[in-house]
């Protein structure tokens, strides 16, 4: 099979009307004569001559009887200035979109193995646009900004500070989950899931992640890690692709008691919110129901570490490390979780309990 490497494109392909023409005056017959003995009307044959219409193979094989040049010497005449004019149009369409592609992170892209390694600018364009599946820029404005596929993406990116690096870690999120087989989505099931999620969470295996995917592809439900991108400072992203939800983390903050908040709160929009809307957590946009966050929050407290737990280890007058130990395996959680909730409610100071804090390490 030919590689992009040895494929040859010619700088230039002419019609096959002025070889049509060259042959015409070469056997002293005008256009109207051989529209005749073609069977063809004379504006057709005049059109081809002047290089406005295309010959078809119905056409090549009657010039094939008049002319004694054989059908496939016209069609690949035809085909190989339809790809160069293609191939123009193209060129034309790449140059349009080059200062588009300078505001995305290439060089990050590249670095996280999103894109393949390019030189030109064109040849980045053209290699956003592949890793996007658009032909143009103004088709990325229609999905990102203008919603006109409201059913796929239902928030504007227009007036996000970094909509080009959001759109590329949303679009990676995507492209991940196409490589995972999953079960049709059931509410029942992912929420069945939920208390061995939890003992997963609270365990913290070194495979933690594979487990999690795979009990959520169980009920139907795609997890994908999608490192951060510069410029888009994000924790996570929940939203439908057709009838299965995403849940799409970064592991940012690499460490569990963040990662695991982070992902009940997205299990939250997915049991609370339905198939509406797209959350994008730690970024402003005009959509962004502040309610349903709330309630993405709550949810994400109840299942690692609830309000009346939490008050009963505050009961504790001094918290000692055993302390912490035991209150997590009566609440079937992870000493991260109560070390993280005291650490954000500023009751602990945040030297403390370090230790029973564990990385995250995903990349």
């Amino acid at each position: 099979m030919a590689t992009k490497k040895n494929q040859y494109h010619p700088q230039i392909a002419f019609h096959p009307g002025e070889t049509l023409a060259e042959k015409l005056e070469e056997l002293g017959m005008g256009p109207k004569e051989f529209a005749i003995r073609t069977g063809k009307p004379e504006k057709t044959v005049i059109a081809i001559l002047k290089g406005k219409s295309s010959i078809t193979p119905e056409m090549a094989v009657q010039f094939e009887h008049v002319l004694k040049i054989p059908a496939h010497f016209w069609l690949n005449m035809q085909r190989n200035h339809d790809e160069y004019v293609a191939r123009e149009e193209r060129q034309e369409l790449l140059t349009e979109s080059t200062e588009w592609a300078k505001l995305f992170p290439f060089a990050d892209m590249v670095k996280k193995g999103w894109i393949s390694r390019k030189t030109t600018i064109e040849e980045k364009t053209s290699a956003l646009l592949a890793f996007f599946s658009i032909s143009n820029h103004n088709a990325w404005e229609d999905y990102y900004f203008n919603q006109q596929l409201k059913v796929a993406f239902r928030i504007s990116l227009a007036h996000t500070k970094e909509p080009y690096a959001i759109s590329a870690w949303l679009r990676k999120g995507e492209l991940q989950a196409s490589e995972l087989p999953t079960k049709p989505y059931s509410d029942k099931a992912f929420k069945a899931a939920l208390p061995e999620v939890k003992s997963i969470m609270a365990k913290h295996p070194e495979n933690f992640f594979k487990q999690l995917q795979a009990l959520c592809l169980e009920a139907g439900v795609k997890v994908v890690h999608t490192p951060c991108i510069n410029k888009a400072p994000i924790n996570g992203s929940t939203r439908w692709l057709n009838d299965t939800p995403l849940i799409q983390l970064t592991g940012r903050y690499k460490r569990n008691d963040s990662f695991w908040f982070t992902f009940f709160h997205e299990a939250g929009h997915i049991l609370l919110h339905g198939k509406k809307d797209i959350f994008l957590e730690d970024v402003d946009y005009s959509d962004k129901d502040l309610e349903k966050e709330e309630e993405a929050n709550n949810f994400a407290i109840k299942w690692t570490l609830s309000d009346e737990q939490e008050e009963e280890i505050l009961q504790q007058s001094s918290l000692t490390e055993n302390d912490v130990l035991e209150f997590a395996e009566k609440f079937n959680t992870h000493p991260a979780i109560i070390i993280g909730r005291l650490h954000h409610k500023k009751l602990l100071h945040p030297s403390k309990g370090r230790q029973f804090i564990e990385p995250v390490e995903l990349e």
